[in-house]
């Protein structure tokens, strides 16, 4: 699987992203700046770290979603190529227009740092293969905004359609309807305040997020 990683000024979960993706992949990913127009050739993967692009100046994720590089990013989203977005790459998803709704501030105000509980909603999208229908896994969390809200309407549309792919089983952050992670229309972009790649090896403490990494693997190398 060939993968990028974007990188915006301020990301600092890029190099966190691209060691989980070459352990399970065994190639390392191309690391995109957010300055490029253009993806390396036969793109298969696209991750979107964490961190805080642009110093989180105007809203989170706000400068980074107007970047050169997310044109080709939307474009290649659109022919199916695979794109996660985690923690303020999540951010970015939404604020591109990419994924619905709103990360806001966290409804206690303060920074959230630790793992949380989850449980997994959907079990047959590209990103969750691996895991059980309803399994209960725990992955960190390191998050100021990550509050996510939408209007009824697109909550109400997200669930009927089965587009929430994570959500969070205790009081994490304040989001609507608990939920931690979803899905575009099409099923190949999933935003997640959650960070697997912080949980793919016994050092981190926890490989929970282990097989989101090689569910996606064995569906685009099939």
């Amino acid at each position: 699987m060939k993968s990028a990683v974007i990188v915006f000024p301020g990301s600092n979960c890029d190099r966190d992203l691209a060691v989980a993706l070459e352990l399970v992949t065994g190639a390392r990913p191309a690391m995109v700046w957010h300055r490029e127009s253009e993806l390396p050739e036969r793109t298969d993967f696209i991750g979107i770290p964490g961190g805080f692009s642009y110093g989180d100046y105007l809203r989170s994720g706000a400068m980074a979603a107007r970047s050169p590089v997310m044109r080709a990013v939307r474009d290649a989203a659109e022919r199916g190529v695979p794109v996660i977005g985690i923690c303020n790459g999540f951010q970015v998803l939404t604020e591109a227009g990419m994924l619905p709704g709103a990360l806001m501030r966290n409804a206690g105000l303060s920074f959230v740092c630790r793992n949380v509980p989850l449980r997994v909603e959907n079990s047959q999208s590209l990103f969750t293969a691996q895991y059980n229908a309803d399994e209960e896994i725990a992955l960190p969390v390191a998050h100021h905004d990550g509050n996510y809200q939408a209007d009824e309407a697109t909550l109400d549309r997200l669930e009927g359609e089965g587009r929430v792919a994570f959500r969070y089983l205790d009081d994490c952050n304040g989001s609507a309807r608990s939920i931690a992670g979803i899905l575009n229309d099409a099923g190949n972009v999933l935003g997640l305040m959650p960070h697997p790649e912080r949980a793919v090896e016994p050092a981190h403490g926890r490989t929970d997020g282990r097989r989101l990494f090689e569910g996606l693997l064995k569906t685009v190398n099939a």
